[in-house]
C-alpha cells in the first residue's frame, strides 16, 4: 500500500513542478516569481533576489525590486542581467524597476508551444510513476492476483485524474496567454 501513496506523491510532485514552470513563464503579466529565484552575488556569497530585496507588482506590466541594503543595488542589477531572462532592469538609485513589454502574436504562440511542452513533460512523469508502480505490483510476491489488479486499477484512476488536471492547467494557461 505504501507503493500507492508513494506513486501518488510522485504524481503530485509532477503537478507542482508544472505549476512552478508556469509561474516562471514571462507572459506579459508581471509576477514576482519571474525574478525571485535570481541569484545575486552579495556579501561574498550567492543569495536569491527575494533574500536581499522586497519584490512588488505596482501594475500588471511592472516589477519593483527594493533592496534591504541600497549598497547592493548594482549587484542586483548585474544578477538580473546575468540570469538571461530577457528583462531590462531600470535602476533609479533606490529602486529597480522592470517593465515587461507587451507580447506579440508570434510570441504568444511560442509561449503556448512551451506551455504544451511543459504539460507533455508532466504527463510523461506521471506515466513513468504509473509504470514503476505497476512493475512493483507485478513483482510483489506477497500480493494475490486480485489485489494486484485492484492496485493497478487504483493507480490507473490516479493517473487519469492527474493527466486530466495537467490538461486543465495547460488549457487554462494557454487561454490566459492568448487573451492577455
Amino acid at each position: 500500500m505504501s507503493d500507492l501513496n508513494q506513486t501518488k506523491k510522485h504524481m503530485e510532485k509532477a503537478l507542482e513542478h508544472l505549476r512552478l514552470e508556469f509561474s516562471k513563464l514571462r507572459v506579459g503579466r508581471a509576477t514576482t516569481s519571474m525574478v525571485e529565484g535570481v541569484k545575486v552575488e552579495v556579501y561574498g556569497s550567492a543569495m536569491t533576489l527575494k533574500e536581499v530585496a522586497a519584490l512588488g507588482i505596482p501594475d500588471a506590466r511592472t516589477i519593483t525590486i527594493q533592496p534591504w541594503d541600497r549598497s547592493v543595488i548594482a549587484d542586483i542589477e548585474k544578477g538580473i542581467l546575468a540570469a538571461n531572462l530577457g528583462l531590462t532592469p531600470i535602476n533609479d538609485g533606490k529602486l529597480i524597476r522592470i517593465n515587461l513589454p507587451p507580447l506579440t502574436e508570434d510570441r504568444r504562440k511560442d509561449f503556448v508551444k512551451q506551455i504544451k511542452k511543459f504539460g507533455e513533460d508532466g504527463k510523461v512523469t506521471v506515466r513513468n510513476a504509473r509504470r514503476d508502480a505497476m512493475d512493483s505490483f507485478k513483482e510483489a510476491d506477497d500480493k494475490s492476483e486480485d489485489e494486484v489488479r485492484r492496485l493497478q486499477d487504483e493507480i490507473q484512476k490516479s493517473t487519469d485524474q492527474f493527466i486530466a488536471e495537467i490538461d486543465r492547467l495547460v488549457d487554462a494557461k494557454s487561454k490566459e496567454v492568448m487573451t492577455l
